[in-house]
This record gives structure tokens, sequence and C-alpha cells, in this order.
């Protein structure tokens, strides 16, 4: 069955047709406080793993890099640091308000100026990373952190990944996964379901949102399952690496 994942919001049975708005109010509830919440619950250990998704990517001065549900910016200030702004970097997201907190950032950081200027080396675009407002085979390199459980059809946005990538274009994934380490899964699991949703009531005022990133992090595809979902969107010498015990996981794929 394709996109198994459109009919869950977390453990909640939905309509395929309501999942994508449930999990934008999501976001719009935790945009602002979403990169406090990334360091709280990871223990600051998102930032090593992020800084191992983009040396692992490699971005090089001219490429083309497209970032989904990249919203606040994280893997595109990497890159650009990485290749000196001298790549054509953009960020897709969803949801708007992830959107204005990535600009933000890159105006505090002195990347992006604070008019309407046009020369902008960082580009943020609103997008459903299913229906991709981009040309086909136009990217050298796609990445998704920690988007692609949220995302409601993930083989439809697989093989979107796969129509804007050029031929020798990669792909790359980060996500949660269900499937870690056998030592380590009762206390992950345990973790996910009790502290998450803890973070989220006293940090970002809403656990609610983080009691439904922590379900969507159990019902994400293990390692394999997502390997041969990539295979099947039409993406090539498919791998993963898993990081601290598989609580992280990179995929990643070359479109050939």
């Amino acid at each position: 069955m394709l996109n198994p994942e459109s009919e869950w919001f977390g453990f909640r049975h939905v309509k395929p047709q309501d999942k994508t708005g449930l999990v934008r109010g999501v976001f719009d509830s935790v945009a602002e406080h979403y990169d406090l919440m990334n360091d709280l619950m990871s223990g600051g250990l998102h930032r090593v793993w992020k800084d191992r998704l983009v040396a692992m990517m490699s971005p090089q001065a001219g490429q083309t890099l497209l970032d989904v549900a990249g919203g606040t910016g994280d893997i595109a200030l990497r890159c650009y640091r990485r290749t000196e702004g001298k790549a054509d970097i953009t960020v897709c997201d969803i949801n708007p308000h992830m959107l204005k907190r990535g600009r933000a950032r890159m105006i505090d950081e002195g990347i992006l100026p604070q008019g309407q200027g046009t020369s902008r080396p960082i580009h943020f675009i609103t997008g459903n990373a299913e229906e991709l407002p981009i040309p086909s085979r136009s990217v050298d390199l796609y990445s998704i952190a920690f988007g692609l459980r949220n995302v409601s059809r993930i083989d439809n946005a697989l093989r979107e990944a796969a129509r804007v990538l050029r031929p020798g274009g990669r792909f790359f994934c980060m996500e949660f996964s269900p499937g870690v380490s056998p030592l380590l899964k009762p206390v992950y699991e345990r973790y996910c379901m009790s502290v998450l949703p803890w973070l989220g009531e006293h940090v970002a005022h809403d656990a609610e949102a983080y009691q439904y990133l922590a379900e969507s992090i159990l019902k994400f595809p293990p390692q394999a399952a997502l390997a041969e979902r990539m295979k099947k969107a039409g993406l090539d010498n498919v791998r993963w690496t898993n990081l601290t015990g598989g609580v992280a996981v990179i995929h990643s794929g070359w479109k050939l």
C-alpha cells in the first residue's frame, strides 16, 4: 500500500485529506520555540547530527541545493557556510510561520538583507514536499531533516525528490527512527512518550503538539522499510547511517 501514513496523525486515525492541515497546525503552534525545543529534546545532539548530515552532503560552490521542510534554516545555514555563500540554496517549507523564523534568522546572521532586494544567497519558498514548486532535473542536492515523518504521503514526497534531482544528484534524509538498538529501545520509547510531551507543555506550552511529534517518531518506517520505498520512488544506491544507536538515521540515495 502506498502512503499508509496518510491515514495516521501520530497514533490517531484520520482522513488523508485532513492530515496536512493537522500537521500544519502543529508547526504553527511550535514555530516560536522550535529551535529551543530541538536543543532540549536532543540534549544538543541535533547540532552534531546536522553537522554530520551536511558533511555527508558535501555541498560545493556552484551547486543547486534544495532543503525541504527546512523552515528555520539549520541545514541551509550550514550549507551556506560550507560553500562560503557560493551555492544556490532554496529552503522550501509548507508552513509560513517556520519560514518567517528562518528568514529572521538569516537577517540576524547578516546573510539576508532586510529589504526586498532580488539578490539573495538563500531563498525561502512556501511549498508542499508532495508537490514541489521546483522544475524537474534542476537540483544537485536534496535534503530533508526531521521533516519526512510529517509529510502526509511519504511515497509522493520521495517521487518528487527523484523528479527534481538532476541525473547524478543526491538525496539525503535525516530523521528520528523507531529502529533504535534493542538496548536503547525501551528507554527511547519511554522518553518519547513521557519526556517530550512534558517539555512541550512546560516550554512550548503545547503538550499535544509534542505528543503528536513523539507518536510520529514511533510510527515512522524503520530503516530498511524506508530504504525500499526510496528505491521504488526512483532513487538508487540507497543506504543509511545510524547515529547514536539509531535514534537518528541518515538515508541517502542517487538519482541516476
